[in-house]
């Protein structure tokens, strides 16, 4: 436990290796956060506009909530687990008393608490500079179920980086372009980051909740807004625990497949 306890030390530090690189990446969300709230501050300039069923007070808190979620739960050090394989770092490890995965998973719970951290710092100054009309939940069964489904949508984004990652095992030459494919775009408009999920019909509703990923992001924003029964918030989690599982197992059988035609190309 030491051992991980050291390596979250040593990531949280190195965040702040590239000074210009970190302050750009808050300055962006920062700016983010400007744009969406001035883009549906005017779309929703009646108070008593409802679309979709978010008013004006629930739009909003999903817009900044899902601005907020996303640098939160997207940012990961372990993007850089394709380059490793690619190039032959990942020997170092596989030498090493460490498990692979549980020290990326380290790296990546630093790299979030410090986003964490000065997210709320930035969104604290943004709120009494912006003023905007927050819905602030006070049940706790759903405070309670927020902060499960968020955890839980942290472990199942990490577990399919992996799964992305390990492609790079037959193709070297892919090691960033299958993270963006299946990360940044596919993954990134399934959660519900770009606009939420129930403005599908229905049936299509259903089937994207047979996936993994609107438990990532969209499902979370839902417990907070209370726009779920407490008898389906349960069933979410549920099923996004049952998908961490299986996510799991796939992640498992792929890296010993992956080992076994691993080369070490460039050690």
């Amino acid at each position: 436990m030491d051992r991980y306890w050291t390596i979250f030390k040593i990531s949280f530090a190195q965040e702040f290796a590239y000074k210009l690189n970190f302050v750009m990446w808050r300055v962006r969300n920062v700016l983010q956060v400007f744009i969406v709230f001035f883009l549906w501050d005017s779309v929703f300039a009646d108070p008593g506009r409802v679309v979709f069923g978010y008013d004006r007070e629930k739009i909003i808190t999903y817009v900044f909530g899902a601005l907020i979620l996303r640098a939160l739960i997207f940012s990961a050090r372990s993007v850089d687990v394709p380059g490793e394989i690619a190039e032959g770092t990942l020997t170092n490890y596989l030498l090493k008393p460490v498990n692979y995965f549980k020290y990326w998973l380290t790296r990546d719970i630093s790299s979030k608490a410090l986003n964490l951290a000065f997210a709320v710092v930035e969104m604290t100054i943004l709120f009494f500079l912006l003023k905007p009309e927050f819905f602030f939940q006070t049940n706790a069964v759903y405070l309670i179920g927020f902060i499960v489904s968020l955890i839980i949508a942290h472990f199942l984004l990490f577990v399919i980086r992996f799964i992305t990652s390990f492609i790079t095992f037959w193709a070297p030459e892919m090691a960033w372009g299958s993270q963006f494919l299946v990360v940044v775009t596919f993954t990134d408009f399934l959660s519900g980051s770009i606009f939420p999920l129930d403005i599908f019909p229905a049936m299509a509703q259903k089937i994207l909740y047979m996936t993994p990923f609107p438990y990532i992001l969209f499902f979370p924003l839902q417990v907070y807004l209370g726009k779920v029964t407490p008898e389906f918030m349960l069933q979410g989690i549920s099923i996004s625990i049952a998908w961490c599982l299986i996510m799991v197992a796939v992640m498992s059988m792929v890296w010993g497949a992956g080992l076994k035609v691993y080369r070490a190309e460039g050690r």
